[in-house]
């Protein structure tokens, strides 16, 4: 599939997109584009099985929390206290989180950092804070070594085989993460089976559960993954360098990714599917045109949009 901008009748910059629809069993129902079983880091969209293999290691959160863990969180006041909060019920610290220092991914909450005296940047901050303090918490409820981005560790060696296991296809070897914890592999149509069955396994039902009700803590209020849950029965969680995962609740899921790296081309594909699919109706459809076809500004006015325009 093709997603392109489109200005005054010209199509530009085509962004080269893949998408899959996959039920529960792993069978493929509709697809678009090619590359399918062309392999790709999961980055971000990998979170909400992490975060059900730090809860099944006795993390022990509360829906709130795992919306946080399973979360690329902008930096908002309210994510950096649940981060808090979940170190805090382990006895520990953000002193003892090792992803990197960073600003809010999300510009408001930069500006309130900095307005509040904040003068560098903190760990805590990192949007991918949320899934570290919750590794931290199960290390500690497992009796693991707190060293946990080591390839060898426990948790992730569990978490390797759990994303084996729900994408039905390899995820190694593994690369390392933006933030520094192992990143897996897999292909649209793995990652697109695991959202499946994320989507209507009782065991994870608390993942997707916290992630559907608490859209905002698990990215932010604007993002296009919180959009797309208000207005669809569903988990979704995006990943860098342009994927995308849907869980619907009726039992489908849903996977994107943008070869160009670029995010917002992938989730026009995703919504395209879903529409192509009847899986979402008009209004809602109409509801998300920032994310289906989102505009493309010249001068500050609307001059275009991001839409598919071939495969």
């Amino acid at each position: 599939m093709i997603v392109g901008v489109v200005r005054s009748g010209l199509v530009e910059a085509l962004h080269p997109v893949t998408a899959a629809a996959v039920d529960p069993h792993g069978r493929v129902l509709a697809t678009l584009g090619d590359d399918l079983e062309r392999p790709f880091y999961a980055r971000s969209a990998s979170k909400p099985l992490q975060g059900a293999v730090a809860q099944a290691a006795g993390a022990d959160l509360v829906p709130e929390e795992l919306a946080v863990v399973c979360a690329s969180h902008g930096g908002q006041p309210i994510h950096v206290a649940y981060v808090r909060s979940i170190l805090a019920g382990a006895g520990l610290s953000e002193d003892d989180l090792v992803c990197p220092p960073a600003w809010p991914m999300t510009e408001s909450a930069a500006r309130r950092a900095a307005v509040s005296g904040h003068d560098r940047p903190l760990p805590v901050f990192h949007n991918c804070s949320g899934k570290h303090s919750g590794m931290l918490r199960a290390c500690v409820a497992s009796g693991w070594s707190l060293d946990y981005p080591r390839f060898d560790h426990p948790l992730q060696r569990r978490i390797a085989g759990f994303l084996t296991e729900m994408c039905r296809c390899p995820t190694e070897p593994a690369g390392v993460d933006g933030c520094g914890v192992p990143a897996f592999r897999t292909t649209v149509v793995g990652l697109a089976g695991a959202f499946a069955r994320l989507a209507v396994e009782p065991d994870l039902a608390p993942i997707r559960t916290a992630m559907a009700r608490f859209a905002s803590l698990t990215s932010d209020g604007d993002r296009r993954e919180a959009r797309l849950a208000r207005w669809f029965p569903a988990a979704v969680k995006g990943g860098a360098q342009g994927c995308l995962g849907v869980a619907w609740y009726g039992g489908l899921g849903v996977a994107a990714k943008s070869w160009s790296g670029d995010p917002a081309p992938a989730a026009v594909a995703a919504v395209e599917l879903l529409r192509r699919l009847a899986v979402l109706p008009d209004s809602p459809f109409e509801q998300l045109a920032e994310v289906s076809r989102p505009p493309v500004l010249g001068g500050g006015e609307v001059v275009g949009t991001l839409e598919p325009v071939g495969g």
